[in-house]
């Protein structure tokens, strides 16, 4: 039995608008076939109908207000032209990063009324780029954990089944993209937190390349090398539509690329597969606890990739597996206690913050100097490592999560595989690997387990390959079919 939803047509015109890609909306709206008014109503009324359910948007501007803004963006467009192609575009910036007039929680009781003055240079490029805010997508504290819950907003719930986990960090946007209540979504990932949430809820997410989207701005502009900026939607088109508004250089973020420049990544998706070596890392050997049905979802994904004409061999990187995720988590506890210490150190906000956060902080501040750079050696390790299996594969595919979506009242799988997990995060393990060697990472639908929860499957390029990652995991999709399996919310 296929335990996939099945597929459900739109159940009005007015869904209709929500069901468009985003290719298609943008095509829409610069034709003038839809207002900005319509499009913003259209959504607005898709976000009534399923947010309560699933928490996934939180902070919401007034109605009204938005109306006002999307008017004007008509006006706009009538009078001097597009601002580019989100013209139109209901956004939901990602509640970690900073937008200027809106609530920037971070997740935190310590942040509930905190209101910048700045945006992200990310947000800054799609608001100028003629989107339109509406709220924002929900965030664990601080990014942290795979899971989708904090103090101040509550638990974002599973587009599929809200009694099961979003993922997270960018669970809330994953949610809103599968439920249509967005068009497409602004993510981040450090260890996973656009990828865990697209293979929760059926949808693609893109840890790009490091440089490839501005991520800041930031006190602290070299070392921070883990955390990028990336987009998710619902098929490679889409995704592609919004990195080109997001991807380029910026003088303030000396790491990022010139490149890239502000291409249009869209136009170039088209790629004959055929002869493409595929390395199927798998479970690592068996170095990787995953729940039972969940490997044998994610190889079968890989039918998809040998019906384009692509070759698959099942191949083991030979490294010291245990050495480089402890290097992992002390880079991570480093990075974080930095970004965070004068949260630490002001014991009456260090109160306030969740275990995980001050567990991460503690770490990072015990860790000399020695063990940092000794860390920094291994990581680079790992990247010669994987520089020289790129030698025989075009691309590595692996695992996206190490688990289907778990109940949304844990606070995360203590346990994966019959292996107890001795850190808040050693269950998403899979995701280091990319993270770890800087290189672009497309978390992409690999189908329904046995409980019919989605799993997702990574497709890892080399270095700087972000365009060619798009153009293979655009070919799996168009073979797969795996993305346009619907929420069985949406049938209701």
């Amino acid at each position: 039995m296929d335990p996939r939803p099945a597929a459900a047509a739109p159940s009005s015109a007015g869904n209709a608008i929500v069901e468009m890609t985003a290719t298609a909306l943008s095509r829409a709206i610069h034709a003038r076939q839809l207002s900005c008014v319509e499009v913003l109503d259209a959504y607005l009324a898709q976000i009534d109908r399923f947010n309560p359910v699933v928490n996934a948007l939180v902070a919401p501007v007034d109605a009204q207000d938005l109306r006002s803004q999307a008017r004007a963006l008509d006006a706009r467009l009538a009078d001097e032209g597009s601002l580019g192609p989100l013209h139109g575009f209901p956004q939901a910036p990602k509640d970690i990063m900073p937008v200027a007039g809106m609530v920037t929680t971070k997740g935190s009781p310590i942040f509930r009324d905190q209101v910048p003055g700045i945006d992200a240079v990310v947000f800054e490029r799609m608001r100028a780029g003629g989107a339109l805010f509406v709220a924002r997508s929900n965030s664990p504290e601080f990014g942290l954990g795979g899971h989708t819950y904090n103090s101040v907003y509550g638990t974002t719930r599973n587009a599929f089944d809200p009694a099961r986990s979003a993922g997270g960090s960018s669970g809330g946007a994953g949610v809103a993209v599968a439920l249509r209540m967005l068009p497409v979504a602004d993510g981040s990932d450090m260890m996973g937190s656009l990828r865990t949430p697209a293979a929760f809820n059926n949808v693609y997410g893109l840890r790009t390349s490091v440089g490839c989207v501005p991520h800041g701005p930031a006190e602290e502009v070299f070392l921070q090398q883990f955390s990028v900026a990336g987009p998710m939607a619902r098929n490679i088109p889409d995704l592609a539509l919004l990195l080109s508004v997001q991807a380029g250089f910026d003088a303030r973020l000396p790491l990022t690329r010139r490149s890239d420049g502000r291409q249009d990544w869209t136009g170039a998706l088209e790629r004959d597969p055929a002869g493409l070596r595929i390395g199927w890392l798998g479970d690592l050997g068996g170095h990787l606890p995953t729940e039972p049905g969940l490997l044998d979802t994610c190889h079968a994904a890989l039918s998809a990739f040998t019906d384009i004409g692509c070759s698959v061999e099942e191949v083991r990187p030979e490294f010291d597996l245990e050495r480089l995720w402890h290097a992992w988590i002390d880079l991570r506890s480093f990075t974080v206690a930095g970004a965070n210490r004068a949260l630490y150190e002001d014991e009456a906000k260090r109160a306030l913050l969740k275990p995980e956060a001050v567990w991460e902080m503690e770490r990072g501040r015990a860790l000399g100097g020695m063990r940092i750079y000794e860390a920094a050696c291994i990581r680079s390790a790992w990247y010669e490592c994987l520089r020289k299996l790129f030698e025989r594969f075009d691309f590595l595919v692996m695992p996206a999560a190490q688990v289907f979506p778990f109940e949304a009242g844990q606070d995360w799988p203590h346990a994966v595989g019959g292996r107890q997990m001795d850190t808040y995060h050693r269950w998403m393990q899979a995701v280091v690997p990319a993270t770890m060697a800087g290189l672009p990472a497309l978390a992409a639908p690999a189908g329904f387990g046995p409980q019919g929860l989605p799993a997702g499957i990574q497709i890892i390029g080399p270095v700087q390959s972000d365009l060619a990652v798009l153009q293979v995991g655009h070919a799996y999709d168009q073979a797969s079919g795996h993305a346009r399996a619907r929420s069985p919310l949406l049938a209701v």
